[in-house]
């Protein structure tokens, strides 16, 4: 019984027979060639609009929100423990829009070792994860802004290096995880890369889920909903005003649940495949590659919410617009004389 249930686990866990569809011509049958003709230029036509539109976006929100925390810094010598918390979540989506640099070749993908893929795969994961749990910090902070803090809680909030140090430690154990369960076969073998390896083992998709999508997105929620039914103590801001003060939580977390909703449901259904020892249709692998370049806009406009709705990022922002202004109206005035 013992060496039987080893048996079926080496076959579940034996990827050498998986690739794409769009690698697969055998599979595809004369009918379905002009189906997959269009969807390698639905793939290519949104490759180029993610990098035309919404990369050059997200990096000059990205550079603006850091010039601006730095400065102000430098100024006070002080930062509150949202600002800093909001740094950092700026820094990891900076960093997922540069590995989002692997979508350039698409419809088609890197082409690299496995071992290289792997590495690529840890580091996106960490900044993935850490992203994720960062702003679950910030709804924390958000949160116990309004309440009594617990005293567990509160640690947490007074001390932002004590939870950061905390997230980035939970993010790269998830990191080591995802990479343990991309498998340790082929290093020195070619592959198609992506940042979600297809030869992963279909634990990879489940924890990933689990722990990048389902169980940070419940918290969030329950921080939301505690933040709006439950009443809050007299001395206590009105919630309005609250939510103004950290005005950019609420659209980053419903970009992300949406965001990342649409891609973990994908790669679930990509599991489901690989359980049934399939590789999928045209169709499918089209949906995979549209469900990643979504999860890379959410980082774009995650930042453009910052810069935006933050009132120091915001206050900034008007404040070169205005000097922008005066000086053009000067130049102007000096023209005409």
């Amino acid at each position: 019984l013992g060496s039987r249930a080893l048996l079926c686990w080496m076959i579940s866990h034996n990827m050498t027979w998986i690739s794409y569809p769009s690698k697969n011509f055998a599979f595809i049958s004369p009918e379905e060639i002009e189906a997959f003709i269009a969807s390698q230029n639905i793939i290519s036509r949104l490759m180029h609009c993610y990098m035309a539109f919404f990369v050059p976006m997200g990096l000059i929100a990205g550079l603006c929100i850091l010039i601006i925390f730095i400065k102000n810094y430098l100024q006070v010598k002080i930062m509150e423990n949202f600002d800093l918390l909001l740094l950092l979540f700026t820094i990891s989506n900076i960093i997922m829009i540069f590995f989002s640099f692997t979508v350039i070749p698409r419809p088609d993908y890197v082409k690299t070792t496995h071992f290289a893929c792997k590495i690529l795969s840890f580091f996106f994961n960490l900044s993935y994860f850490s992203s994720q749990h960062l702003f679950l910090l910030m709804l924390l902070i958000v949160l116990l802004e309004r309440f009594p803090p617990m005293p567990v809680l509160s640690q947490a909030t007074q001390n932002p290096i004590l939870g950061v140090g905390c997230v980035l430690i939970y993010a790269f154990c998830l990191s080591v995880c995802e990479s343990v369960l991309l498998g340790t076969d082929n290093y020195h073998l070619k592959t198609d890369c992506q940042l979600d390896p297809l030869f992963a083992w279909p634990e990879y998709e489940i924890v990933k889920f689990t722990f990048g999508f389902g169980i940070p997105s419940f918290l969030q929620i329950i921080c939301f909903t505690v933040l709006f039914a439950k009443e809050a103590p007299a001395e206590a801001p009105a919630l309005q005003l609250h939510i103004r003060t950290y005005l950019p939580v609420v659209p980053i977390s419903i970009t992300m649940l949406m965001c990342r909703l649409f891609y973990s449901v994908m790669i679930l259904l990509r599991t489901m495949l690989k359980l049934q020892e399939k590789i999928g249709t045209p169709q499918n692998e089209l949906v995979m590659n549209i469900a990643e370049i979504v999860l890379f806009c959410e980082s774009c406009t995650s930042l453009v919410f910052v810069l935006c709705l933050h009132k120091p990022c915001k206050d900034a922002v008007l404040k070169v617009l205005r000097n922008c202004k005066m000086e053009n109206s000067m130049f102007e005035l000096n023209r005409r004389k």
